[in-house]
């Protein structure tokens, strides 16, 4: 697989062509979702961890939607490549900001500092190993210096500006918006639907990042230097590649597709949060996302990641007590074969069946 040569640091003049030209690839038209996804509004993000380690679900290609929960599993699966494909061109953007942050950041307390503002401490050296409940505790206690969020501004703004990627003036603020409210917030930055004031339904990031999965083991990718230096690495590389598409689209999904099979390469995992819900009950598309489904290399192992959030009034079989949601995977070859054997009409339907038992 082709790795494009990463401009060296401190080089503002250097752009990685190859990225962007293979982002600009990928991407379509992008479309609307009326939630700001700064971060996962998913209690149970990690609660797959154990099923997906038991079926053995590793390598290849990774296609998720959405912010950095993606990381999480990224870390887990360790793919050669990973595709972040979401509807919303705002989540693209989104992610080179997560892409400069990693690249500037050395551990996963300089990259917490980095993202929200706050300054390492004298002996950040001796970080990179400690538990994850001590650099939350160092980060939770420290306040943002606005000094040094106009420093790293720029720097970070620099950064984005070397991958490539064409952006407007929409765009750019757009990226410090997030950055913004990621040093307003700190910790206890949360997902936010528009128009609807239940922000405080959902988990803070400092949550998100604390979270366990079902067998208690805290499995983010900010949970060990490990799963972080995994993640980075792949950034670094250029191998996390956003996209702005539709996966009941008609071209962004093919094109990945294509990229998948024309690098050998099978695709061990498709996160898909909720969308399936807006496909079957709101939207439409449902016969054509689950073509593209179909289209992907795989084998027995690929899987299918999905949320469920209570719609029926009755607990899911998988529901852990304190989550909003319910995480769930499925094999792409059992979806597939549910659809066309006509056992998913409705939302209920693909929710209570098919997933994998823990």
């Amino acid at each position: 697989m082709p790795r494009p040569t990463r401009a060296a640091p401190g080089n503002t003049a250097a752009v990685d062509s190859a990225f962007a030209s293979l982002v600009e690839q990928l991407s379509e038209t992008p479309g609307y979702f009326d939630s700001d996804n700064i971060i996962t509004n998913e209690g149970s993000y990690l609660d797959v961890a154990p099923q997906i380690a038991k079926l053995g679900v590793h390598g290849g290609a990774y296609l998720g939607v959405g912010p950095d929960q993606n990381f999480s599993y990224i870390a887990m699966i360790r793919p050669s490549i990973a595709f972040m494909i979401d509807i919303r061109r705002d989540n693209l953007l989104e992610h080179l900001l997560f892409k400069a942050v990693f690249e500037l950041s050395q551990d996963r307390l300089d990259y917490l500092c980095l993202l929200l503002g706050k300054p390492v401490p004298r002996d950040a050296s001796t970080w990179r190993r400690k538990p994850i409940a001590d650099i939350l505790a160092y980060v939770a206690r420290t306040p943002s210096d606005s000094q040094l969020v106009a420093r790293t501004g720029p720097m970070i703004t620099q950064h984005i500006a070397r991958f490539g990627v064409p952006l407007d003036a929409h765009d750019t603020s757009m990226i410090d918006r997030y950055r913004a409210e990621f040093v307003a917030d700190g910790l206890e930055t949360r997902y936010s639907s528009l128009g609807r004031n239940n922000r405080f339904d959902y988990p803070s990031f400092g949550q998100l990042i604390a979270a366990t999965d079902r067998a208690g083991h805290q499995t983010s990718y900010l949970a060990s230097d490990d799963a972080f230096q995994l993640v980075r690495s792949m950034e670094l590389g250029n191998r996390i590649i956003p996209v702005t598409g539709n996966v009941a689209g008609d071209r962004s999904m093919a094109a990945i597709a294509r990229y998948v099979t024309a690098h050998g390469l099978k695709v061990s995992a498709f996160y898909v949060s909720n969308v399936e819900q807006y496909l079957l009950t709101r939207e439409g598309g449902f016969a054509t996302y689950e073509r593209n489904v179909d289209a992907l290399s795989r084998d027995a192992k690929s899987v299918i990641i999905r949320s469920y959030f209570g719609r029926f009034g009755r607990p899911h079989p998988l529901a852990v007590p304190g989550h909003n949601s319910t995480s769930m995977i499925e094999t792409m070859d059992s979806f597939v074969k549910r659809y066309r054997a006509g056992q998913i009409v409705t939302y209920a339907d693909l929710v209570f069946s098919g997933f994998i038992t823990p």
